[in-house]
């Protein structure tokens, strides 16, 4: 295998690929990528067998073709320790890859590419196209919602939901669920609720733009395909049933906070430095035409701190992790936000003024 490349033709790339790579592997082919040469390309391929990311890069002089496996993170840190507009000489004698450029001589250690394994090719039964500024939309609306390790594995990934109009993004890590969605033409009858997991999500992410530029998903029974650009993105979903996400969100408040969302982050903000540690609670009065926030902890320091609001309801005092409401705020672009209570101890459902696609519930703690 032998071919020469521009230093920045494989750079992103490898980036890219290089955060699929996990660094602790019990396969030591998974710490590596495969590199596999063709007539005029050149296909780099990463996986931890939940997830796979490939990319074309067709920026290449082939001298011999060929495939092979090398280190990710090394690799990708001699590419990125050359200078700009390189030109790489890489080559493979002998089980060995070499990376010449200049006076620069790197020699790597490889593993045959037919140990790597291939996320098996599964015919997809539901696609879609949509921008991926839209996509992306999605993801970053209701990503910080998802569980970390939860024994509920089901929450431990984001619910992606195609229906007859569109898609929906739903995240749940049990105190609190995010919820956006797109309208689109998908010409399907019949609802599909794939899980894709917390990194298969987060590595998608990576890869979408703020554009217009339109990318693919296509739903297997086990798997989703992402086709972004250049790249071609492929996770596992996870086996299991998402929660009736529609049964949480609360239908019956007849109480509404109208705030300014910065001026509410900063009093937030203010009052999170004096909560408890670990459960970050704050108290919230609400009072006509004001929202106080309390906070206090175990060395019996204090915050208080209030906000002029619109709000023109009996009074009201309710205590919530105080992280889980500045997260909300933080995915918001509105200026105005609305909260949306029944008593003190229901659930408070939020929305921006202008976003009409998106909500978010956060669940009280008593404090």
């Amino acid at each position: 295998m032998k071919f020469s490349i521009k230093r920045e033709s494989l750079l992103t790339p490898l980036q890219m690929i290089a955060g699929v790579v996990e660094k602790r592997q019990t396969m030591p082919v998974l710490a590596n990528v495969l590199l596999d040469v063709g007539q005029d390309s050149l296909v780099v391929t990463g996986t931890n067998t939940e997830v796979e990311l490939v990319a074309r890069i067709s920026d290449v002089t082939v001298d011999q073709e060929g495939s092979i496996t090398v280190p990710a993170r090394k690799f990708f840190d001699i590419c990125r320790s050359l200078p700009d507009n390189a030109e790489l000489q890489i080559e493979v004698k002998d089980s060995r890859l070499t990376v010449h450029f200049g006076k620069s001589h790197f020699v790597l250690s490889t593993l045959p590419a037919e140990h790597f394994p291939n996320v098996e090719e599964e015919q997809g039964s539901t696609s879609i196209s949509l921008p991926q500024k839209e996509l992306k939309r999605l993801i970053d609306a209701t990503a910080f919602a998802m569980a970390q390790q939860d024994v509920r594995y089901y929450l431990n990934g984001m619910l992606l939901e195609l229906h007859e109009e569109g898609l929906r993004s739903v995240a749940t890590d049990g105190h609190r669920l995010a919820l956006a969605g797109i309208a689109l033409n998908t010409g399907i009858t019949e609802k599909r609720k794939p899980i894709v997991p917390r990194k298969g999500i987060l590595e998608l992410a990576r890869l979408l733009g703020d554009v217009e530029t339109t990318c693919s998903l296509v739903f297997g029974d086990n798997h989703v395909r992402a086709t972004v650009n250049e790249y071609t993105f492929t996770s596992k979903l996870i086996d299991g049933k998402f929660p009736d996400y529609q049964r949480v969100i609360p239908r019956g408040g007849d109480k509404v906070m109208t705030a300014d969302r910065l001026l509410l982050k900063d009093v937030l903000s203010r009052a999170s430095i004096l909560s408890h540690e670990s459960i970050r609670g704050v108290r919230l009065q609400f009072e006509p035409g004001e929202l106080k926030v309390f906070a206090n902890n175990p060395d019996q320091e204090e915050a208080e701190d209030s906000l002029e609001v619109e709000y023109d309801f009996s009074s009201l005092q309710i205590g919530f992790n105080v992280s889980y409401l500045i997260d909300v705020l933080n995915v918001l672009s509105d200026n105005l936000v609305k909260f949306t209570l029944a008593n003190g101890n229901s659930s408070v459902l939020v929305e921006g003024m202008e976003t009409s696609d998106a909500v978010y519930v956060v669940m009280p703690m008593r404090l």
